[in-house]
């Protein structure tokens, strides 16, 4: 352990206290404060102590030789540097310490400059895995920094598209967000969390986004529709989910709610017929919320949206049928917990369940 701004400590290892002296001395007269250790083991004490830039070990030594404690060091400190010390007769094994990741070795008998040498460029080497390690991490975290100004600048591009539709079927105005948030509030209930939560809140708010290629007659229309109008307004999953694969490409669970908001959980629904598992989770969710929330706003052919409770009754009425009955207990749970509460309107959403 050692301020800051000290002098870095180096750990010299050698079973021999005089040549041990040898080096202390040598290394202190270049500015190092010094720590020894007279085998592999109790390095490694000394090193679990301090914090070492610099080791200079001895290859042959009882209970831990100098091959093995580089091995052990390079796998638990690998920020230091260690030069190897070694007669002639082992510079084969030297060079092989060099293979697994010691900056140099030092043949005895060595003269001192010799040995500064050696230690000058294996600090040099040091400085230069640690900036480059810092350069690395500097540019990842300008990828990181991209990365996210392109998501931003992604889903402001979402979100011009969510206006364009809200300019065009001002019913819809407020019913993706409210959607969005449903589905995160039923998520997190059920125990997603992360990604999969941030695609599931992504997917709600855009999984209207294909009713942008509906016929405004169709979409603003007061009474029921009609099988061909129900057809046509219906061809909006498929429609979206193509205008946005493009952009949500890295995001499938986003497009899987788009696509498959509209199927049922007994194979009834659209645009594939799936049913069960088989439909994506969070388009099982997404469903759900969109079917409370449809419930639950006002609409130009009903006098009034029904309350939270005989939403939720509806919801529960159509588990196993139009809904996953795992999902329906997560958003009752979430009802009678006090999470799921009825969101502000800012608009009126003609499509809902018992109109499509």
């Amino acid at each position: 352990m050692s301020a800051p701004d000290a002098a870095p400590y180096c750990l010299i290892v050698d079973d021999e206290p005089r040549l041990r002296q040898v080096m202390v001395h040598l290394m202190r007269s270049d500015g190092f404060q010094c720590i020894e250790a007279g085998n592999g083991v109790e390095a490694l004490e000394q090193l679990e102590k301090y914090t070492v830039t610099l080791v200079l070990s001895d290859l042959r030594m009882p209970k831990m030789d100098g091959f093995e404690l580089l091995r052990q060091i390079r796998d638990r400190f690998p920020d230091v540097a260690v030069v190897m010390i070694t007669a002639v007769a082992d510079v084969e094994i030297a060079v092989n310490c060099l293979a697994i990741g010691a900056a140099d070795y030092v043949i005895k008998p060595y003269q001192l400059e010799d040995v500064r040498a050696r230690v000058a460029q294996a600090l040099e080497k040091r400085r230069l895995i640690l900036e480059n390690r810092a350069y690395r991490e500097s540019l990842e975290e300008r990828v990181q920094q991209q990365a996210r100004r392109l998501e931003e600048l992604f889903l402001a591009s979402v979100q011009s598209l969510a206006e364009a539709l809200e300019l065009k079927d001002p019913y819809t105005r407020g019913h993706s967000i409210r959607v969005s948030q449903y589905s995160s509030i039923i998520a997190r209930c059920m125990g997603l969390e992360g990604e999969m939560l941030r695609q599931i809140e992504l997917g709600g708010h855009v999984h209207d986004i294909g009713k942008i290629g509906v016929r405004e007659t169709v979409l603003n229309k007061p009474d029921r529709l009609t099988p061909e109008e129900y057809q046509h307004i219906m061809t909006h999953p498929v429609l979206g989910w193509r205008i946005l694969a493009p952009l949500l490409g890295d995001t499938p669970n986003a497009l899987n709610i788009v696509r498959s908001h509209h199927e049922r959980y007994d194979g009834r629904g659209i645009p594939d017929g799936l049913s069960g598992d088989s439909i994506p989770l969070e388009a099982r969710i997404a469903a759900a919320a969109d079917a409370f929330d449809a419930m639950t706003s006002d609409r130009p052919y009903r006098a009034s949206e029904m309350t939270l409770d005989l939403a939720v009754a509806e919801i529960r009425r159509c588990s196993g049928s139009q809904f996953d009955p795992s999902v329906v207990e997560a958003l009752i749970a979430s009802a009678e917990r006090g999470e799921l509460q009825l969101l502000p309107r800012t608009g009126m959403h003609p499509v809902a369940a018992g109109k499509v």
